[in-house]
């Protein structure tokens, strides 16, 4: 059994937190809630996209469950389904905006000069639904086949380029 990165902070550690921390101050994100960060609030809700999580008791029982994993996965504040909800309802939902935007611009230009570029005069987003298999012993949450385990990878990208 593999010891090393969970795979959640493997995917989490290519973020721009330099850029993530801008966004956060233009608006102000960390006022009211000083023990539950707007990273905390990423975190959590990215991981409860990336495992089908349905509802935030949901994501509260899937997190308190990994409990002792928290920290590895970057999350550094005790969740439950309360604050999550005020969390979302209060926090400036343009804090999350300009990050997509920004990881958005970096996709750009990651992927600028790629053959299957095409010019086009407005943006088309792609969703990535690519497999990423698991061992289901080890993830049985996942369940995809079974005698397998798998979770979709759902990445959004801009594909418009520098097009007219």
């Amino acid at each position: 059994m593999n010891q090393g990165t969970l795979v959640f902070a493997q995917l989490t550690r290519h973020l721009p937190l330099t850029t993530f921390r801008r966004c956060v101050a233009r608006y102000n994100g960390e006022h009211k809630f000083k023990t539950f960060s707007c990273l905390d609030q990423f975190l959590c809700m990215a991981f409860a996209q990336l495992t089908y999580r349905e509802s935030l008791r949901d994501i509260e029982a899937c997190l308190r469950a990994q409990r002792n994993k928290l920290y590895h996965l970057g999350v550094r504040a005790v969740v439950s389904r309360n604050t999550l909800a005020n969390v979302n309802a209060t926090r400036d939902w343009r804090i999350y905006d300009d990050f997509a935007q920004s990881l958005i611009g970096i996709a750009r230009k990651l992927y600028a000069n790629e053959p299957f570029g095409v010019d086009l005069k407005e943006s088309v987003y792609a969703l990535d639904t690519t497999t990423i298999d698991l061992c289901l012993s080890v993830f049985p949450w996942a369940p995809f086949r079974t005698t397998k385990a798998a979770l979709k990878l759902h990445t959004l990208l801009d594909l418009r380029g520098n097009a007219r």
